[in-house]
């Protein structure tokens, strides 16, 4: 039986500025897994984000990323503390990685027949890759 494992499920990162605790260390190295079926129910059950649709991004990532730095724990209350950038940043790594299977497509030129992949990025724009 082989040991690896054929999916990845999770990911590293590197915030560009990081997350500062309240005792002011900065921590921007962590792992995200994928998001499953189960994260997105528990995202839609949450008071918090029955009474503020917006706050459904920082329960999904607190479910998501596994670690980031030395937190023990990773909260929506810790993620308020982000900065926009970083924000920002594991908005795009989320989709990119939950997006994966999906976001190319293998193509051949009908002009030269040469094969690339067709990537679709996340803001609905199309550009090739041979």
């Amino acid at each position: 039986m082989s040991d690896k494992n054929p999916l990845q499920t999770e990911f590293k990162f590197s915030l560009p500025k990081g997350l500062i605790d309240d005792s002011g260390k900065v921590h921007s190295q962590g792992f995200m897994r994928l998001a499953t079926a189960k994260d997105e129910i528990s995202v839609q059950k949450d008071r918090r984000v029955q009474d503020n649709p917006a706050y459904g991004f920082l329960v999904m990532l607190s479910l998501v990323i596994t670690s980031l730095g030395d937190l023990s724990v990773v909260t929506p209350e810790k993620l308020e503390n982000l900065f926009t950038y970083d924000l920002a940043y594991l908005k795009e790594f989320y989709n990119r990685i939950n997006q994966q299977g999906s976001a190319s497509i293998p193509v051949k030129c009908p002009r030269c027949n040469e094969k690339f992949n067709l990537e679709f990025e996340l803001s609905g724009e199309l550009f090739a890759t041979p």
